[in-house]
């Protein structure tokens, strides 16, 4: 290109925001993350944080195939096997937690990043045997159906447009807490105090993480794995936390405030005094779905928020209903229906306070989308379900890896957008309402220009066969070896 061509990109970059120093500037404020988090990835014997860079950098500026052995040769060199990454990864004992505690804290220091949202919500992926932590038949809402897998529940944040996970944890079935199942837990890094907890408890302890750490945000939501249980619910309000939990069409709720109480007597006012509390007043619950088109559920037209194919909107109706818990205690909240243009309804309920409108329940309840883009990203972009982590340390340092690689491009467009402000006037040429954000793919476009690439020559690349080879003889011999003995391999 000619030096008029050259300043031509030059002025549009910047307009877009974009100064081409900035974009140059990506490989070293990659590293600067890795310096701020470096303290994460030391025991008390070891100091294994350049191994976090490489994986950071694998995650970020890989395509596909990222396993310990294609991440080790593309970042360190040809001659590298991978074995010290999947030692890193699969039994260093660094905390993830402490990589989750520090990406809260450095949101919570974010001008602008305040009053967030965050979302509960679940990730499975398929595995072919039980051996795995957490392994078991169980629900895997990607599949939408049962089949063998693991399951994480994951905490995510978002805020104007930028979105991060925050915590995960892999949730253990309680079949993993039989005789059969602990015999594996010492050799898969199962904590030793771990004991069973459900999806809910993993999601509360999660929450109150968040909130202990600082991290400031104005409501928890989550889908109707959460919504359902009234128990749940009731232990998010104990925390003084405002909610949105979807729930299912079939959940039941009282239109007025029903008189709950144990029975004085049976029937005629004789026999023994009941146990159990119930429902005195006479009210009867109903279901939701019959509150669609019921003539006192009053829609609204709800601006949700613009997006790059228009305006989203929705019709919406909230109004007051109760719920009564097992034990007898009322929750009073606000249903809210979300009727989409597609037609699809959804139900929710939140414990704001009385007076906050149709319109902001409904514009909370849009901050879901959020929450999708975090698991599309973990998974498109950044290699979430490559690993087949067998070992939950393996399971939790991923995730808390995958975290840190979607912390670094929030960030990135956060400070980009404060720092390097678009052109207004490009909205008025275009003639949109709202210009196109940076996406993840976007960012690790520019990254990959700007961080050199091992190239190997023919010559590295037959060696790295030859020792590929060497390696599964060896495996080979030690197999033959144990069957000599009389040991199962």
């Amino acid at each position: 290109m000619d030096q008029r061509e050259n300043q031509e990109i030059d002025r549009l970059c910047r307009r877009w925001g974009l100064p081409l120093e900035a974009v140059k500037g990506l490989g070293e404020r990659l590293h600067g993350l890795w310096l701020r988090f470096k303290a994460c990835f030391r025991s008390r014997t070891r100091d294994t944080s350049q191994l976090a860079e490489v994986y950071l950098q694998g995650l970020l500026v890989m395509e596909e195939k990222r396993n310990y052995a294609n991440m080790a040769r593309r970042i360190i060199g040809p001659e590298a096997d991978g074995q010290n990454l999947q030692q890193f990864v699969s039994d260093s004992p660094w905390e993830a937690q402490g990589v989750f505690r520090q990406i809260q804290e450095e949101i919570a220091t974010r001008p602008g990043l305040e009053d967030g949202f965050l979302t509960l919500d679940e990730s499975g992926d398929e595995r072919d045997g039980d051996k795995s932590a957490g392994a078991a038949r169980q629900y895997l809402p990607r599949l939408g159906k049962i089949e063998m897998g693991q399951m994480g529940v994951c905490l995510s944040y978002s805020k104007d447009g930028l979105w991060a996970m925050v915590d995960a944890e892999i949730y253990l079935p309680q079949e993993w807490f039989d005789e059969t199942h602990r015999k594996l837990h010492k050799k898969l890094h199962i904590p030793p105090g771990r004991t069973f907890m459900t999806k809910q408890a993993l999601g509360l302890e999660m929450i109150r993480r968040a909130k202990s750490n600082g991290l400031p945000f104005r409501v928890v939501m989550g889908d109707c794995s959460y919504g359902k249980d009234p128990h749940f619910r009731r232990d998010v309000a104990a925390e003084a936390l405002t909610y949105l939990f979807d729930i299912p069409s079939t959940a039941e709720v009282y239109l007025q405030r029903p008189t709950v109480g144990i029975p004085e007597s049976g029937s005629g006012g004789k026999g023994r005094r009941g146990s159990q509390p119930r429902v005195l007043s006479g009210d009867r619950p109903v279901s939701v779905q019959t509150l669609r088109n019921d003539p006192q559920s009053v829609y609204q037209r709800v601006e949700l928020r613009h997006t790059e194919r228009g305006l989203l909107t929705a019709q919406c109706a909230a109004r007051r209903v109760w719920t009564v818990t097992p034990e007898g205690g009322i929750l009073e909240e606000w249903l809210l229906i979300t009727v989409r243009n597609s037609g699809e309804v959804k139900f929710s309920v939140s414990n704001a306070p009385v007076t906050t409108s149709c319109e902001e329940l409904g514009r909370w309840r849009c901050q879901r989308y959020f929450v999708e883009r975090v698991f599309q990203d973990a998974k498109s972009e950044a290699g979430w379900d490559e690993l087949i982590a067998r070992k939950y340390r393996a399971w939790v340092h991923h995730a808390a890896l995958d975290a840190l690689a979607l912390w670094f491009i929030a960030e990135t467009k956060w400070e980009f957008a404060r720092q390097y402000p678009r052109d207004p006037a490009l909205k008025e040429e275009l003639e949109v309402v709202v210009l196109p954000a940076l996406s993840m793919a976007n960012v690790r476009e520019m990254l990959r220009a700007v961080l050199p690439r091992q190239q190997l020559s023919p010559e590295q690349a037959t060696a790295v066969v030859l020792r590929h080879l060497t390696q599964r003889s060896r495996s080979t011999r030690s197999r033959l070896k144990a069957q000599s003995r009389g040991r199962s391999p």
